[in-house]
């Protein structure tokens, strides 16, 4: 018998090709070992629920959709900006934010400064926070430290919060994130540490599950950004990668040219840009609550990532500086209207899109049978709904790998 099967559901499958939303009225879900073994109408089950499953459970109409994926944030970090936003609003540039001890120089000595249980306590925070409005996997960068030691320290405490979470944490490396103080003007002697003792020291402590950099006039430049890339190619780990926020460096081709998982940001990429990312498979991962913090302007090419057939997801880009952001539904509705995307590829865009820019479509990011059995009940009419209503929170309750870790109050 199956472990448990739910029943009166309707499914939001997430599957390509099978209609919106891959749309099941009526269906069942069957769960066995963490894994899901059966998904489809209810009328078509073999016997009835009882003589299938060891548990019964009654969704009373709800809609399930696949588990959230948030597949860019900074959770863990030291201290925050709020000053430096208010700051802004009062009229300082960055340039006089910066010069007064600001921007990322201040998150740099607050991560720096604080120690694991710290960091750990804080990160939770922000991590329960998404797991509250049904998200089940989330990738976490380190790139506040700059140096081995708190580099290594924050992918540790981001492998830790899995532990202690019911949820799946993805440990990206991002020390190529910006130039520490110690290290002003001498971009490539930092890039020398990065490759030479940083990544490889936190490789060996098995830290890291991707490698990511910022290639951007006010990060590295597209030959820095190679470097660590070769290095992650001969450690034998993915990339992925910050491109084109501010600028057109060509950071998507470069990230193509190593089959990377996923481009992030992307305002200012080209078609040429686009194409390659097409011919790669790489996925376009757009950040709504960065766009709208900075108050940027120049939308990212939604027509030519749909015209080219490039994957859109969705993330948080949750960090201090700009997106201090803890709701990945927020970001459905952000997605919907200021970059003009539909409800469904909002959705897809923190589903199956996701779960590609992490390397996880084979096991998560749609109901699928033998893929595993993380998924939300929504307390909803329609799929739609869920990149609607601003502020809202309708989940009712959440299953990681078959079991109930979280129920509305």
């Amino acid at each position: 018998m199956w472990d448990a099967i739910w029943i009166n559901a309707n499914l939001a499958t997430m599957t390509p090709g099978s209609g919106p939303y891959g749309a099941i009225t009526d269906g069942a879900l069957g769960l066995q070992r963490g894994r899901i073994t059966y998904v489809g109408p209810a009328a078509d089950l073999p016997s009835p629920p009882e003589q299938l499953a060891t548990s019964v459970h009654n969704a009373d109409g709800a809609w399930i959709t696949p588990g959230l994926i948030d597949p860019h944030t900074h959770i863990v970090y030291g201290g925050n900006r709020a000053g430096e936003f208010e700051m802004r609003l009062e009229g300082a540039t960055y340039e006089e934010i910066a010069r007064a001890g600001g921007g990322i120089v201040s998150t740099v000595a607050a991560t720096r400064d604080a120690d694991e249980f710290d960091l750990t306590e804080s990160g939770r925070v922000r991590l329960e926070r998404l797991a509250a409005e049904g998200v089940t996997t989330v990738e976490i960068k380190s790139g506040y430290g700059l140096d081995t030691e708190t580099e290594n320290k924050m992918l540790r405490v981001a492998r830790r919060l899995e532990r202690l979470l019911p949820i799946t944490v993805r440990t990206t490396f991002l020390g190529a994130h910006a130039l520490p103080p110690e290290y002003q003007g001498k971009p490539d002697e930092y890039i020398d540490l990065v490759c030479e003792e940083m990544l490889p020291a936190a490789n060996n402590e098995t830290l890291v599950d991707a490698v990511d950099a910022f290639c951007e006039t006010i990060g590295f430049t597209a030959a820095q950004t190679e470097r660590v890339f070769k290095v992650a190619r001969a450690l034998d780990l993915p990339v992925k990668l910050h491109a084109e926020q501010l600028s057109d460096q060509q950071g998507a081709q470069l990230l193509a040219r190593f089959g990377g998982l996923s481009a992030d940001h992307l305002e200012y990429v080209s078609e040429d840009g686009v194409k390659a990312l097409a011919r790669a498979g790489s996925v376009a991962v757009l950040l709504p609550g960065a766009f709208y913090f900075l108050r940027e302007t120049r939308l990212p090419p939604i027509d030519l990532f749909r015209r080219h057939n490039v994957p859109m997801a969705l993330a948080t880009d949750s960090n201090p500086g700009s997106s201090p952001a803890t709701s990945l539904l927020l970001m459905l509705n952000m997605a919907c209207t200021l970059f003009r995307m539909t409800p469904e590829e909002a959705l897809a865009g923190v589903t199956r899109n996701a779960a590609r820019a992490l390397g996880m479509v084979e096991s998560h990011g749609s109901l699928e049978q033998d893929k595993t059995a993380d998924f939300v009940l929504w307390d909803i009419d329609r799929p739609a709904e869920l990149a609607y209503a601003i502020g809202a929170n309708p989940c009712l309750a959440v299953i990681r790998s078959g079991e109930i870790v979280r129920r509305a109050a």
